[in-house]
């Protein structure tokens, strides 16, 4: 099949061709642009397009593609938020996704900004560089005893939760299905409002949908403990940024670590270093010492590329034989 590639960096290219040289065979077409309703015109004569996180895959878009025959879109990610399903269904779309990759890779990025947020290691890094050693400043707290509250226990949040009880922390969790896998390892299962009111720090691993977005507002912040630790490494909107910015102005939020934004789709994924940045709330978040932000790197690891790229062309060769690729995203429910 031929396969036109939006949003390429070069560890797309040498990921996504070792494995379709190993088990694909197919054409790949590489473009640096992302996905819009401009540059869809781009994919002519392909049979599947394959996008990321901040392609944006709407009504127009799909229309757009389904006009010059293409039949697949295949997600190098997990989440398919910015796929507008119902459309893809009426239009004889199949998407496809990455449901897993490396659970561990995003969880371990998780706990390396808990514990570099904790212990200042991201103030105490630029200090020592300007030959400042004081310590004032950089006071940080044992996790042994702590009360960790993990929201959403796929396999990203059993990974986390296996970590933080590895650090001898108390682990609560929220999530509409629980994993008796959690639960084995003796995580305690407590409504949402429980979670933000008992824990000493929060993390979301949950995916974005209508019921998750803004999850965190300014109500749920009201809730946590004063001085909490927030993380997000899922999905930008789940967090309503501006509450957080509030509760870190009142103080209720000590620590945010963020590795996805709402706004990002013009800022991620790009060398932005010569260019003013013209988002306002998120270079308020720049100013704050204690928050902690990275470019949705968590799940970038060799391990992780590799397994997205591969699941990625089995999706593509599968559809190719059969018709069908092996983790299509159901759009049954929105006929």
């Amino acid at each position: 099949m031929r396969v036109t590639i939006f949003s390429t960096k070069p560890y797309d290219r040498q990921f996504l061709q070792a494995a379709n040289e190993a088990q694909g065979g197919h054409h790949l077409v590489f473009l640096e642009p992302r996905l819009t309703a401009e540059t869809a015109l781009l994919a002519g004569g392909s049979d599947a397009v394959c996008i990321f996180v901040n392609d944006m895959a709407d009504a127009a878009v799909l229309e757009g593609l389904a006009r010059q025959g293409v039949r697949l879109l295949a997600l190098r990610c997990a989440g398919f938020n910015n796929v507008d399903l119902g459309a893809a269904r009426r239009l004889g779309i199949t998407v496809a996704r990455v449901p897993a990759y490396s659970p561990e890779a995003v969880a371990e990025h998780t706990v390396a900004m808990i514990l570099s947020l904790n212990r200042q290691i991201h103030r105490a890094y630029v200090r020592v560089r300007e030959g400042n050693f004081a310590l004032d400043g950089l006071l940080g707290f044992d996790l042994h005893g702590r009360t960790v509250g993990i929201v959403g226990t796929g396999r990203i949040g059993v990974a986390v939760a296996r970590i933080m009880l590895g650090f001898g922390c108390r682990v609560l969790a929220h999530d509409p299905q629980p994993s008796e896998e959690c639960r084995a390892m003796g995580v305690s299962y407590v409504p949402l409002e429980t979670l933000l009111a008992d824990s000493d720090i929060v993390t979301l691993h949950c995916p974005l949908t209508p019921a998750t977005h803004h999850m965190i507002d300014a109500g749920a912040i009201a809730r946590m403990r004063r001085g909490v630790m927030l993380i997000n490494t899922s999905r930008g909107a789940i967090v309503d940024t501006r509450a957080v910015i509030a509760g870190l102005k009142e103080g209720r939020i000590g620590h945010l670590g963020l590795d996805v934004y709402e706004e990002e789709g013009d800022l991620f994924f790009e060398d932005l270093s010569n260019h003013v940045i013209h988002d306002d709330v998120f270079a308020r978040l720049l100013t704050f010492p204690n928050v902690l932000i990275t470019g949705h790197q968590a799940f970038f690891t060799v391990e992780a590329l590799t397994a997205i790229a591969e699941t990625t062309i089995a999706n593509i060769t599968a559809f190719e034989r059969t018709g069908r690729a092996v983790h299509e995203v159901s759009t049954e429910k929105l006929a």
